[in-house]
């Protein structure tokens, strides 16, 4: 089913900590184009950015100082990176991190994104299926019935199952609503209004069948 109009790409840091500005840098991206209704493309890649990995964060992603000090650099792995987004829609799970890092690590470069607009696939699912237990990634996934094919908290592991939950939605408001073609515009609308107000929203919505 061509559920999208146009490419989305959904990315995923792992990181050293939460915040660019305090100092924290990215360890690993996982980039996938969706297209249609699936995965098309990916860029995936460990990250040096001379920096020191806490042992917290090994805990939890299993990424050791030893495989970022081995990592392609930074400076190589960004522009890379930048050039597979382009100017498509960017969409992450909690996509104010994830864009932050990205523009925080391209600005070290004197680089800046190009991509045209962003969703968050996590307000997406509170808008889309409100009354969840959880909207974390893990166990949202489970709750819509897509599984991890490997370890979560690693990059291409989160990217691969949040594209998936972009894709449930995108399934989910074609067959629910009748929306034809959902395109970043709808999803970007969805991603401002409060949940209440959804339904209504789309059962305007112009691209109904």
């Amino acid at each position: 089913m061509n559920v999208f109009e146009q490419p989305i790409v959904m990315i995923d840091f792992e990181t050293t900590g939460l915040s660019p500005d305090m100092g924290d840098r990215i360890t690993e991206v996982a980039a996938l184009r969706i297209e249609g209704g699936q995965v098309t493309e990916r860029y995936v890649s460990l990250i040096n950015c001379n920096a020191r990995i806490p042992s917290f964060i090994t805990g939890l992603t299993g990424i050791t100082q030893k495989m970022v000090d081995n990592a392609p650099p930074v400076a190589e792995v960004v522009p890379r990176l930048l050039d597979f987004i382009g100017s498509d829609t960017l969409s992450a799970h909690n996509a104010s991190f994830d864009e932050k890092f990205l523009r925080a690590e391209s600005a070290r470069l004197d680089l800046a994104p190009a991509h045209r607009s962003l969703v968050c696939s996590l307000k997406l699912s509170r808008r889309v299926f409100p009354g969840l237990s959880s909207y974390k990634l893990g166990l949202l996934s489970g709750q819509l019935g897509i599984a991890f094919k490997s370890a979560a908290h690693r990059a291409e592991s989160d990217a691969e199952v949040a594209a998936q939950v972009l894709i449930h939605i995108g399934r989910h408001l074609r067959s629910n609503y009748g929306i034809d073609g959902v395109d970043a515009d709808l999803l970007v609308s969805l991603n401002k209004l409060a949940a209440a107000k959804v339904p209504q929203f789309l059962q305007k919505h112009p691209r109904k069948r």
